[in-house]
């Protein structure tokens, strides 16, 4: 029977449930927590928006979307984002998911913290970008229903949310500061670590090998 939350209902299938239990056991209540909360945001924004993502989907790019920050999945240094992308995609295909919906997957992880370009892609890509920008910004916040609302932070809480992510990003980004640049994740760096400046584009531009 499939696991309802504020009458929203989790895809009741043998890939989800594997992924809940390996995001339970490889990564931290903080990820594991603000990732069914992503999931559970993006549905509602699914509803709000009359779209309809394969649920199984919007699950499998939630529940992996921010482990890149805690297990380099890769053996090259690359953005974090990347890293769970392809972490995901192989455990779809792994358990015979189609091409397509494992490009779709890997899309929606590589791309949920890059703006303007996910809203214009498949439900599953835009809904679930949207549901991180709520968890993490409170997109849209004001709009949620309370009643519902609360009944999703009493099954995963926030806590210390604000710093605890924060932190999070720090650790899983000291160690390849170089991987967020030109990304939303190296205002974190310059923020908490003393000495990161970012590039920034002008600065690649002028010191370009061109002579004008």
């Amino acid at each position: 029977m499939a696991e309802v939350i504020a009458g929203l209902a989790i895809p009741d299938t043998a890939a989800v449930a594997e992924a809940t239990r390996l995001i339970q056991e490889t990564t931290s209540p903080l990820i594991y927590h603000h990732s069914r909360r992503v999931f559970f945001f993006g549905l509602i924004h699914a509803h709000k928006l009359g779209v309809k993502p394969d649920p199984e989907l919007l699950y499998l790019a939630a529940m992996f979307h921010d482990t890149g920050l805690l297990t380099p999945f890769s053996d090259v240094e690359q953005r974090f984002e990347v890293d769970g992308a392809d972490h995901a995609r192989k455990f779809l295909l792994d358990r015979g998911f189609s091409t397509a919906a494992a490009e779709t997957v890997w899309t929606a992880i590589a791309l949920h913290t890059t703006p303007g370009i996910p809203g214009r892609m498949a439900s599953e890509i835009a809904t679930m970008h949207l549901g991180v920008l709520t968890d993490a910004i409170g997109f849209g916040l004001d709009g949620l229903a309370q009643d519902q609302l609360g009944e999703i932070l009493a099954v995963h809480p926030r806590g210390d949310f604000k710093n605890e992510f924060l932190r999070a990003f720090v650790d899983g980004l000291k160690n390849r500061p170089e991987t967020t640049n030109g990304t939303v994740n190296s205002d974190v760096l310059e923020h908490f670590i003393p000495g990161f400046q970012r590039t920034t584009m002008v600065e690649r531009i002028v010191g370009s090998p061109w002579p004008s």
